[in-house]
């Protein structure tokens, strides 16, 4: 299915690129999330008369995800989990409880956002992990994983 789209998208293209891609991909998730559309001659037509307004919204969630960036590179999330005497959490932190932490000290991230390279954390310790709050603006922050010894 030829699309037409209407922000970045990671290893696909940039606004206003018209690219090939699988109909699953474009029905159940380019298209419901609003970062593409079909690539019919109107659509096209309607893309190229609001391309400038566009580009202004992107520049602009460009730029407030590079702020907050700002503020949240090198910070240090300090989680607790429960942990053996050999360091071994019972259980593990997820991004889940990494982007938990985070609201708690007033950052907007959503557990999408965090990635965690090698999976969940499952050892006491500190972890450097990546916050992709755009696809432009990705930052690294240390995740202090505190055992709380049973």
């Amino acid at each position: 299915m030829q699309v037409i789209l209407l922000e970045k998208v990671a290893n696909l293209g940039v606004l206003g690129d018209v690219v090939k891609v699988k109909d699953g991909y474009a029905r159940n998730f380019l298209i419901p999330t609003g970062a593409a559309r079909r690539a019919t001659e109107k659509a096209v037509a309607e893309f190229q008369a609001r391309r400038a307004e566009l580009e202004k919204v992107q520049a602009e969630k460009l730029a407030a995800a590079k702020a907050q960036g700002d503020k949240l590179a090198g910070k240090t999330v300090s989680i607790s989990q429960k942990a053996g005497v050999d360091g071994r959490l019972f259980g593990s932190v997820t991004n889940a409880d990494i982007a938990e932490s985070l609201k708690a000290l007033g950052f907007d991230v959503v557990k999408a956002q965090i990635r965690l390279p090698n999976g969940p954390l499952k050892t006491v310790g500190e972890f450097p992990v990546s916050v992709a709050l755009h696809t432009d603006a990705v930052v690294e922050i240390t995740v202090a994983v505190v055992g709380e010894h049973v």
